[in-house]
């Protein structure tokens, strides 16, 4: 079934890793949880299983604080709800997802908030054929992600949640209260109770803050974790390296990952985001967003600008061009900033270090 799909769920791509962790795993569980706590750690953040003459290696999926992540895992073992928070493309999403199939088994019960999110997206709405030929009923009832998890004693993802309207935020408050969700058209039978661990996981960018703020009352019903940029150039390669690895294979494409361009793309974004370069240079940061994630992307295009169009080499020109697509897509004035990083610290390695970033520095004309 991998095969057929452009991104599996986590429970799909990551099927035999949970089945060995399920198999080998001794640890106490809460309630309807798949994998112990214990368990549910070493599938995030890697490690290996050894029972009698069988080993297993589990990856490490999730690159950043393992303090941050076992506190992610004791909130929702504590049926607390937990909010991911921070910048935009600081993995919060792939955080969320990996809990929700390591806790629940299924990753996939999600909201995805914006303006037009409605109250019937997140709790229930009506086959309106049934509804008319019989009235109110179970049968004619549709649940939403959140009926979902409370009827299956699973997790609910709520994504960019500050994206949604205060008052569809707040139809959150009695059931995250309570634990129950009242349907009154089904009188009688409209009281839904939440099974075991159902949970809320909630994701919201920092850089949204003010859109539609989270009320007292909401915030009160959550634990709040930041999740930070990665911060080591090393880690940030790694990830890079990865990730664009894993698309290039389900892009098949069948072409290395160049390390020393992933290395001088881990460093460009280090530099940009954290405003002084190796040298100790200060350098005027862009207001776009420098996270990992669009690393990636840029990494990715340049792979595939060299697989479907040259000699299956990264380009430093392509690389540039895909740089300042995504470092200038908001604001223009980044762009002077941009070429203001070019001429300083990029020229400087460009005469120290050589190589790619004698390549890198030639092609900045194409910041015009």
């Amino acid at each position: 079934m991998e095969n057929n799909l452009i991104k599996p769920p986590v429970e799909i791509r990551y099927k035999e890793e949970l089945d060995m962790l399920r198999k080998y795993d001794d640890g106490k569980k809460p309630e309807n949880w798949v994998l112990s706590p214990k368990a549910v750690r070493t599938f995030i953040l890697g490690g290996k299983i050894k029972k009698g003459n069988e080993s297993f290696e589990i990856s490490r999926k999730f690159y950043g604080n393992d303090a941050l992540v076992e506190r992610c895992i004791i909130t929702l073992a504590g049926n607390r709800g937990l909010m991911l928070v921070g910048e935009p493309g600081t993995a919060k999403t792939m955080l969320s997802e990996l809990l929700s199939a390591a806790c629940c088994g299924i990753s996939t019960n999600t909201v995805q908030g914006t303006a037009g999110t409605t109250e019937d997206m997140i709790k229930y709405s009506w086959n309106y054929a049934l509804l008319l030929a019989n009235g109110p009923s179970r049968e004619a009832l549709v649940p939403s992600p959140l009926l979902i998890g409370m009827e299956k004693g699973i997790f609910t993802r709520f994504e960019e949640i500050t994206r949604t309207p205060a008052e569809i935020q707040d139809s959150l408050i009695s059931v995250m209260s309570d634990q129950i969700l009242n349907i009154p058209e089904l009188e009688n039978e409209g009281l839904v109770f939440a099974r075991p661990g159902f949970n809320i996981i909630g994701t919201a960018n920092t850089r949204d803050k003010g859109v539609n703020e989270m009320s007292g009352a909401l915030k009160r019903r959550f634990n709040f974790e930041t999740v930070e940029p990665v911060r080591d150039v090393r880690l940030e390669k790694e990830i890079i390296i990865r990730e664009a690895r894993n698309l290039a294979d389900a892009g098949h494409i069948d072409m290395p990952v160049d390390e020393d361009a992933a290395e001088l793309l881990a460093v460009t974004y280090h530099e940009l985001r954290e405003g002084v370069d190796s040298s100790g240079t200060v350098i005027e940061s862009p207001a776009a967003v420098m996270s990992t994630a669009e690393a990636v992307s840029v990494y990715y295009q340049t792979l595939s600008h060299a697989w479907y169009y040259g000699n299956a080499k990264v380009d430093m020109k392509i690389m540039t061009e895909n740089l300042l697509g995504a470092v200038c897509k908001e604001n223009k004035d980044d762009l002077e900033k941009l070429k203001a990083y070019f001429r300083t610290s990029v020229k400087n390695k460009s005469s120290k270090v050589g190589g790619l970033w004698k390549e890198y520095y030639s092609a900045a004309k194409v910041l015009k």
